[in-house]
C-alpha cells in the first residue's frame, strides 16, 4: 500500500509545496479546487484505460487500479465530511469526522478486481459531485470547521487544500 505522511502531522500538506507530486498549496487557490478535481477524474480515465491498469509496480504500491478505486472513494468520502462540516451539529459542537481507514477499505471492497472501466465512470461521477459541492459554498462558510477522529482540525478551505492534494498526488503515484 501506499506510503501515507504522518496523519498527526497533516499540516505540512497546507504549509509547503509537496517534494513528491509538486502540489503548492500557496498557489491553489479554493477556486482552483473543483477544476483540478475535475481535471483528475478525467486524466484517472486515460489511466484507467491503459492495459496495465492492474499492475502494481511493487509490492508496497498499489496499481493504477487500485488507486482510481481510492480517488474515488476519497471524492465520495469528502463530499461526505463536505456536508457535514455545513450541517454542523445539533449541540453546536464541531461535526467530527468518523474514522476511514484507507487500507482496509481497499481490501474489503477489493480494488484489485473491480472493473476499470466502471471505476472510470464512477470516479468522474463523484469527482462531480464534490466539484459541485464545493463550489456551492458561500465565501461567508468556508471558515466552518471540521475535525478529523485523530483530531485534525479543518476549515472548509483548509479541508479543500487537503482534499486537492490528495488527488494531486495520486495522479502523480500513477503517472497520469
Amino acid at each position: 500500500m501506499p506510503i501515507v505522511p504522518d496523519v498527526k502531522n497533516w499540516t505540512w500538506v497546507l504549509e509547503r509545496a509537496c517534494a513528491d507530486c509538486g502540489f503548492d498549496p500557496a498557489a491553489t487557490g479554493y477556486a482552483d479546487v473543483p477544476v483540478l478535481t475535475r481535471d483528475t477524474a478525467t486524466r484517472f480515465a486515460e489511466v484507467l484505460a491503459r492495459p496495465d491498469v492492474r499492475v502494481r509496480p511493487d509490492d508496497a504500491t498499489w496499481s493504477p487500479l487500485e488507486y482510481g478505486a481510492h480517488v474515488r472513494d476519497v471524492c465520495r468520502l469528502f463530499d461526505h465530511r463536505l456536508a457535514q462540516i455545513l450541517r454542523g451539529t445539533p449541540d453546536g459542537t464541531v461535526p467530527r469526522f468518523a474514522n476511514w481507514d484507507q487500507d482496509e477499505t481497499a481490501v474489503a471492497d477489493r480494488y484489485d478486481r473491480q472493473d476499470p472501466a466502471r471505476v472510470a465512470t464512477e470516479l468522474a461521477g463523484a469527482a462531480e459531485t464534490i466539484a459541485r459541492a464545493f463550489e456551492s459554498v458561500p465565501l461567508d462558510r468556508r471558515g466552518l470547521r471540521g475535525e478529523r477522529s485523530d483530531g485534525a482540525d479543518f476549515t472548509v478551505d483548509s479541508f479543500a487544500l487537503y482534499f486537492i492534494h490528495d488527488l494531486v498526488h495520486h495522479v502523480h503515484d500513477v503517472r497520469g
